[in-house]
Formats: structure tokens, sequence, C-alpha cells
């Protein structure tokens, strides 16, 4: 007779736990006996997806994790960088996309609250939020529902607890209309002498209970995250949390205190899975046990039971391990910022977790088998392309309608260039999002540099800390003065001028070293020498990036696209690319094509941030994104490897922003040109296209409603070259401003410079018209390796020479920055006007595209 059928459990009460029949056995294996319903609920949380990454886990391990900088990778709350100066970096990325489905405020809320523990837990104050949202067509009520939600959900949080919400990117797709995607991701900076742990040590220390009550609320919210999106998930709307960022606020503080008095062994937050998923990976993570009483919980609802304590997800509660002895100085800590601390449960030497309800044992399971020693599942992997992905591949621009100097004609629809770019600029994934950040306060804490919507990447002001400022007056040396902010969050043009004209003539420590035959990274950022050791002040630069349309139709090269992305982004403000936080949005990996499509993006993550010197510090896996409609056929979204990436900026007087600085100013265009080979690869793909494509470009889609052809491929040696010229301009003085060609192509990329200055552009592209098969291609097709900056006049010899020397022939002068009464105007070598289109114009569409489409529905 099977475990199945002597259990105490019905089949469908066990599948209710999100456990297999397989599962199941292996529970009854390992604890020689059958579960009770709280040691049921507790396998059934910690063996999700969510907890343990069964289907994930093996993929992850090819992910780079090592490197000069990191100083905590994988495996703990946050990852942690050095910055040097005795500045170290937590940051983090979490999704919490189902419970945004069922109730997108609340989802969003916890969402920010959760990701922000992870920050505090390592003892780091959070001092910068970014968020990464997807949501499907604008135009449908119930997406236009979600999306306030979120938004609103988000902006309560970080705004009430006071993170600034410095960046981030929103996409709309109908490939999200029944699972929007809500990832955040937080920075912040150590504050305690040394970083928080969370393995427990220690026999006959006590274990802490802090913060909130426990609730009903958020019951088995692992498990609903683990599961397809039905008709009938909004009955899982008690797995949504309900969070409180006045009472987080209070609980930062008093964290933040108490690891400065060094009575706290490690600590963790009760995130997914709460009490159950916090004593199982402390005991696991030190080797050792913990016996916890359920009796000494604050509770705020009676008659709760220990399946209803141990599966509740209530927030802003944390585990604290504490030397024994120090309890009540802890205690005493937290009660004077008015939240709860008691002593709930001991360390014990014997590696289990026991649970005590009422005297007696409620459970008692091996740490292990909650939250190491897992199932894990090795999916068959397709041993070639799925159809869907063969049959984009075989589409070609040729089987678009011809197009000329003045235009396409489209569906019998004749439309101008004019036309098609004030299209692009009114699509919502390419318009402004300041309806969005408009709604967030990005400017608390007074460290905000570079405003949302001003650059490529967020720039946050690196205050030093005490212990950095003492070992300064012990040297018999100043701390620096703090520079103003001039409006808009960027150094004023002449405090920057000033800055880099001082500076020109001194020897600079280049970015890039030779190793080995190959270009790599250099880990130093480069200061003068005469800089490097005093007078300046750093800044954090950090993107969330993901062109998910690009990993559909090629998870491969599509999420190596992502990652050099990310780099781009950052390093468009000046910032060297330091590490990676992922954020892996799948379907099911159960389905072939939904596990071809997460190893291959896992593997194109990997590849990339090897090549960019990026590890990855840590993150999050969110699969079983699927829709399943009233007729049981699920719908996945479009796989969404986000990369959140932060970058080191030495002097914040040497950033860029994307808008033009003044009239004259000349504009070029970096990583154009003769394709580059690329020895390393395969000798059938040695050499990589990085012209412009429009193979799954936004202007295929939005325009001509086709998502096909491939994407752009990255040349490494290029992209790295294209960086690194973009960030020693930046750093000399010589770069005014630098903004990356991505969705929509250079000519979005030139009216976004245009619209973020008020100031037009005269561009003249090198291109014949009678030598031009499509114009389209040229315009708005998409490509790696590419972004547009803008230099001065006085700069042009020695920044020519400059690129001439680094980049040999991929780049080239374009234009000319105009007057605000300019428009952007573009033409082709023999002076075809192939667009002209007054600031007004593009400013409208551009601003304006969400609020018409709201205040439409």
């Amino acid at each position: 007779m099977s475990p199945i059928s002597e259990s105490p459990f019905s089949p469908e009460q066990i599948a209710g736990e999100r456990l297999t029949p397989e599962e199941y056995q292996e529970i009854v294996q390992r604890l020689g006996r059958h579960p009770n319903k709280a040691e049921l609920g507790m396998f059934g949380v910690m063996w999700s997806e969510h907890c343990c990454y069964k289907n994930s886990r093996p993929l992850l391990k090819q992910f780079p994790t090592e490197g000069d900088r990191i100083l905590v990778g994988p495996g703990e709350n946050a990852g942690v960088v050095d910055l040097g100066e005795g500045l170290q970096l937590a940051f983090k990325i979490e999704s919490h996309n189902h419970p945004s489905a069922v109730e997108p405020f609340q989802g969003a809320a916890t969402g920010v609250g959760g990701i922000l523990r992870d920050i505090f837990t390592m003892g780091a104050r959070p001092i910068a939020l970014l968020n990464s949202l997807r949501f499907g067509n604008l135009d449908d009520a119930k997406t236009q529902r979600l999306f306030k939600g979120v938004v609103s959900g988000i902006s309560h949080y970080g705004n009430c607890i006071g993170v600034p919400t410095v960046g981030g990117e929103v996409y709309f797709d109908p490939a999200y209309s029944g699972n929007p995607l809500v990832n955040v991701m937080a920075l912040g900076l150590m504050e305690t002498q040394e970083i928080v742990k969370s393995g427990a040590s220690g026999i006959g220390n006590p274990v802490l209970y802090v913060g909130s009550t426990t609730g009903r609320d958020g019951m088995g919210g692992a498990s609903f995250a683990s599961a397809e999106l039905t008709d009938k998930s909004m009955d899982d709307r008690p797995a949504v949390q309900v969070g409180d960022p006045f009472l987080e606020k209070s609980l930062i503080e008093a964290c933040l205190e108490a690891f400065k008095t060094g009575a706290v062994v490690a600590a963790q937050d009760m995130g997914a899975a709460g009490i159950t998923c916090s004593t199982s990976e402390m005991a696991a993570k030190g080797g050792v046990g913990i016996e916890f009483d359920l009796d000494k919980v604050p509770v705020r609802e009676s008659g709760m039971i220990p399946y209803e304590y141990l599966l509740s997800e209530s927030q802003e509660r944390m585990l604290f391990v504490a030397q024994k002895g120090r309890e009540q100085e802890l205690i005493d800590i937290f009660h004077r910022w008015g939240l709860h601390a008691v002593v709930a449960g001991t360390v014990i030497e014997q590696p289990i977790v026991r649970i005590l309800f009422k005297g007696e044992i409620a459970a008692e399971i091996t740490a292990t088998a909650l939250a190491d020693n897992t199932p894990i599942y090795h999916r068959e992997l397709l041993t070639e392309p799925p159809e869907y992905a063969k049959k984009a591949w075989e589409w070609t621009a040729d089987s678009l309608p011809q197009s000329t100097v003045a235009g396409i004609e489209i569906n019998g629809n004749f439309q101008t260039w004019n036309q098609i770019l004030l299209t692009l600029l009114d699509t919502p994934t390419i318009a402004s999002k300041r309806w969005v950040y408009r709604q967030y306060d990005h400017q608390v804490q007074n460290n905000t540099v570079v405003l949302p919507g001003g650059a490529d990447a967020a720039v946050v002001r690196l205050r030093p800390l005490e212990s950095c400022q003492s070992s300064v007056v012990k040297q018999g040396l100043e701390e620096p003065p703090q520079p103003p902010l001039a409006k808009g969050g960027l150094q004023s043009k002449d405090a920057v001028s000033e800055v880099s004209e001082s500076k020109q003539e001194e020897e600079v420590i280049p970015l890039f070293t030779k190793a080995q035959g190959r270009e790599t990274p250099k880990v130093s950022p480069p200061l003068s020498k005469k800089e490097a050791p005093l007078g300046v002040i750093p800044g954090v630069a950090a993107t969330v990036d993901c062109n998910s349309r690009y990993v559909y139709l090629d998870p491969y090269e599509g999420a190596k696209a992502v990652v050099a992305e990310a780099a781009r982004n950052l390093s468009c403000v000046g910032a060297e690319p330091l590490a990676v936080t992922d954020n892996l949005n799948f379907g099911s990996p159960e389905k072939p094509i939904g596990y071809w499509q997460l190893a291959s993006a896992c593997r194109g993550i990997a590849d990339a941030c090897r090549e960019l010197g990026t590890p990855v510090t840590g993150g999050n896996v969110s699969l079983y994104n699927e829709t399943v409609d009233a007729e049981g056929n699920p719908q996945p979204i479009y796989p969404t490897p986000v990369i959140g990436m932060v970058g080191l900026i030495p002097d914040l007087t040497k950033i860029s922003g994307q808008a033009w600085l003044k009239k004259g100013d000349l504009i070029y265009v970096l990583g154009i040109g003769e394709s580059s080979q690329n020895s390393e690869l395969p000798s059938d793909s040695s050499k990589i296209e990085t012209s412009p494509t429009l193979g799954g470009s936004e202007y295929l889609a939005a325009i001509h409603g086709i998502v096909a052809g491939k994407p752009p491929r990255i040349d490494f040696e290029l992209e790295r070259k294209v960086q690194s010229v973009c960030r020693d301009g930046i750093r000399q003085g010589w770069v005014c401003s630098a903004h990356d060609c991505a969705e929509g192509g250079i000519a979005i990329a030139l009216a976004e410079c245009c619209i973020s200055a008020k100031m037009g552009a005269e561009i003249h592209l090198n291109c014949n018209s009678a030598n031009v098969r499509r114009w389209d291609e040229i315009l708005f097709g998409e490509m790696g390796n590419c972004i547009v900056v803008s230099v001065a006049p006085k700069n042009q010899e020695i920044w020519e020479a400059y690129l001439q020397e680094h980049l040999t022939k991929m780049w080239h002068k374009i234009g000319l920055v105009c007057c605000a009464e300019s428009p952007l105007r573009v033409v082709s070598a023999d002076n075809q006007v192939l667009i002209e289109v007054a600031m007004g114009e593009m400013g409208d569409r551009f601003y304006n595209a969400i609020e018409r489409r709201i205040a439409s529905v």
C-alpha cells in the first residue's frame, strides 16, 4: 500500500499544499511517519519553487559569483559589494508578481517592504529603490486597474518609509495582460562594522521574535507564488500580505541600533513562509537547530493554530539570535521604538526545527530537509529550438512593404517617417513615465543626484559613514564639503566644466588592462592620481533592465543583450559596472518550451556577466507566471529575466545625463561602423553583425503588429570598448550627454535627447538615399553596442583623436545641437529630409501618452 493511500490527508489536501504525490512520499520517507497538518504546510511552502528553487537551482550554479569587490554573494538576504574607502553597498531584487495580480495595491506595497527588510537585515540602511513593472495593453480597463494599484502601492510604502524611488522601467505588452510583473530592487549602505549574516550559532543562545504581530494575512503566500494564476485566484486574497510602512520605519531604526550593540549573532527577516522559513534557514545555515514556542509569539487574531502561525506571512517581522545574557538589552531597544520583542526560542544542538504549542511538540523536522536538502528537478532540455522560435527566425525585413525617403505604406495607408516617429513616442513602453514617477518621493534623504527620466541610470550620492570620517580625521585630513545639487539633480555645467578642465592634463589610469590576450575590466575605478585619495564625493548608479521581446525570440542572445544594456546604461552616466542581481520571471518550467527559455536565458546571463566582469550576488526566481483562462489553456508571459546592476561613480562632478547641454555641441554615435570580429565565437558565427535590425524591434511590433525576427546580437569586445570610451569621455569632461540606443533605435534616442533638453538637433546620416534599401531599418532598427553622445566644440580635436585610437572606425560624427525653437531634423548624405518634427509635437506625444490613455478609459 502506498504512503498516499495510508495518508491522513486526501490527495486534494496534499495538492492544495502544492505538493506532488512523489514529494509527499519523500516527506514520509524522511520523517519515517506521516506529517501532521502543520508539518505538511511547512513542507508545502519550503518545497515551493519560490523558496527552494527546485527547478532553477541547477541552472543558477553557472552564474559567476566571485570578484574582487564581492563581499557577500548568493545565499544571504542580499549581496554586498565593496565600493572602497570603507563604503559597502548591499543590494537585491525581488518579485511580488502573483500578489500584485490579485491585490495590486498591497501586493506591490509589501513587495517594497520585503525587499527593504532584505537590505537592512544585512546591517545596511536603505538608500534607494527601483522597480521593473510590466502590464498588458494600457487601453484595457483591467490593465489600468492593475497599473494604478501597483503604482499607488509602491508610492505609498516607499514614500511613507522615507526611501526614495529613484528609477526603474515600465513595459506594456499583451503578454502580461493576466499576469503583471512587479520586481523591486533596493540599495543600502552598510551602517554596521560587521555584515550581519543569517546563520544561527551558539548553543543555548536565545531566539528573539521582533517587530509586528502575527495574523492570518499572507497565509501560504510562497506556495501561491509558485502556481499559475486562474479565474479562481481572486479566492487567494488571504495569501496577499498587508503592510505597514510606518511600523517598518521603526523596525529599520531598531534593527540597526540593535546590530550596533554587537549583541545580535544572526538575523533573518520573516518574508516568504514566515516563521517556517526563518527558523529552518537560520538553523540550516548555522548547522544547528532551533526550538521555537508559538505561545510566545505576539498575535493580532485569536484562535490561531500552529499551521496558521507557521505559514502566516504577516509583514514587518524579524527573527534574531542573540548573545545569551544580552537579550534584555535588545528587547529594550525594540520596546523603545514601540515594537514587540520576545524571547520565543533557543538554539539547540540537534539540527532540527522543533515547534512547540501549548506545551506540546506541534512540529519537528530536520532543518536541512526544509531549507537545503529539498527536491531538485533536472529537466530535459530541448535539443533544438522550439517551432515558434524557428518560425520567428525565418522572418526578414524583406517581407515588409518597401520604404522610401518619404515613408512607408502600411495596409494601404502611407505614413511619413515623421508620423512613425510620433507614433512610437506615443507608445506607452517608449513614452515618458512621468505619470508614474511623479507619484514617488524620489528626493527624500537628499541624495538623489539625477532625477527619474533624466539619465539612463539612477545616481545616488554616497555620504561618508562615521567610521570613514573618523579614519579621515585620524590622518589629519578634513572631510571635503558636499557639493550643492543644481536644478534637475546634475551638478551645474560650469562646475563640471571647471573640474574637468583642471584635470585634463593629469595622468589617468585606463579603464581596461591587457590580460591573457584580451581586454578585461579593471576593478579599480579610473581616478587620476591627484584626486584618488581625497577631494571627491563618490556615488552609486543603479539600473533595472530587460527587453523581454528579445528574450522571447532568442532567450540566449536576448539575455546577453539584457546584461549588456544594463551595463551600458550605467556607463552612460559615467559609472563602472560592478555587480548584478537578477529576477528571473518565467512561465512553467515543467513545459519543454518554458524550461528551454529559462535554461537558455540563464546561460546567456552567465556568459554576459563573465564578458563584462559583473558577478551575480543573488536575486530571485519567479516561475509559473502563466494565466489559465476559462478553458484551462495556460498563457505564459514573455520570458523576462530582469537584470539589476550597480556601478561606482568615483566623482559625482563627472557624470552625464541624456539631455543635450548647449547649442552648438557636436553629436556623435559610438558603436556603429564596420562589423567587428570576435575570435572566441564559434567559426560559423565569428562575425557579429552590429548594424541596426528590425527583428524584435518596437517599430516592428507597434507599427506593423509583428513580433518576429532575430533580435540584435552583442559583440562583447566592441561593447566593452564603447562603454569604456563613454565612461572615459565623461570622466575627462569631454562628453556632455550620453544616451544608449534602445527601443525605437537611433531616431527615438535622438528624439529623447531633444525632448529632455528642450533643444532641437540637426542630424546628417552617412547614408545616401540611392544606396539604402530600408530607411526604417536605419531610423528605427535596434542594436547593441550603441551610444549617442554630445561633445563641446572646444573638445572636438582631442575627443576625435581619442575615438580614433580606441574605437577606430566604429564611430561617426552625425550632427549638431540646435536651439530650443529648432526641430529634430534628420537628413541623408545627399540632403534628403527624412524627419523634421517640432519640439512641441514630440513633447506632447512623449509626455502625455500614458495620461491620455488613463483619461480615456
